[in-house]
């Protein structure tokens, strides 16, 4: 199999089960148009974290890693009404770039947006006594894995649901002898969710037009 193979598959998915969204299509050319890196979830991703917003009933959000804000208008989409995705981002410039997604997804009033450095904006969120969350979403700098499930089991509560994107590395997770920090990120929350009693875990492999990677999930005893 190759990656022209599982980008045909994705495809098929989405022009089987999804109706066309100019809307989302919009947003990613307007990251692609803002130079950010197209490092989104897929849409057939993008569509499973909406379902597990719905399936779990969530009305408290938190995404760690907005980018230009794709996947938090997948989640946004699956709130009810008076739900709120609270999403972390690093960078002003695409901090603004998802204000104007938001904007357009008509999202805006479900999306409280946060600029500045995460493990700040999460100390700020526990002092505010936020959460708990009923979704948290991680999909930011992966060496830095450990210490965003650490704010999130700080914020988490009974039933939530954490997920933690890109924990695959093409394979790579398995490399013990590896010194890429992205891979050491990876497998350094598979160490914290494996470790933590509180955590019931796993993780999913996926291909597709993102390539070969997969995700952790796990819910909060």
């Amino acid at each position: 199999m190759s990656t022209k193979t599982w980008t045909a598959v994705d495809n098929y998915i989405v022009s089987s089960l999804f109706e066309a969204d100019p809307v989302l299509d919009a947003v990613l050319a307007a990251n692609r148009d803002q130079g950010l890196p197209a490092i989104d979830v897929s849409a057939a991703q993008g569509k499973l974290l909406s379902l597990l917003v719905r399936i779990g009933g969530a009305k408290n959000v938190l995404e760690i890693g907005t980018l230009g804000g794709y996947s938090t208008i997948w989640m946004a989409r699956g709130l009810p009404d008076g739900g709120k995705v609270v999403t972390l981002e690093l960078d002003p410039h695409h901090a603004d770039v998802a204000r104007a997604n938001f904007e357009q997804a008509g999202v805006s009033d479900k999306v409280e947006l946060r600029v500045g450095p995460a493990l700040q904006s999460l100390e700020t969120l526990a002092g505010e006594n936020a959460g708990p969350f009923d979704l948290i979403f991680i999909d930011a700098d992966k060496p830095n894995n450990p210490n965003y499930l650490a704010w999130a089991m700080r914020l988490a509560g009974p039933g939530t649901v954490i997920v933690c994107d890109n924990v695959i590395r093409d394979g790579a997770v398995i490399n013990e002898d590896g010194r890429d920090a992205n891979v050491e990120g990876a497998r350094a929350a598979f160490s914290f969710i494996g470790d933590d009693k509180r955590l019931d875990g796993t993780a999913i492999q996926t291909v597709g037009a993102k390539g070969y990677d997969g995700f952790a999930i796990a819910v909060v005893d």
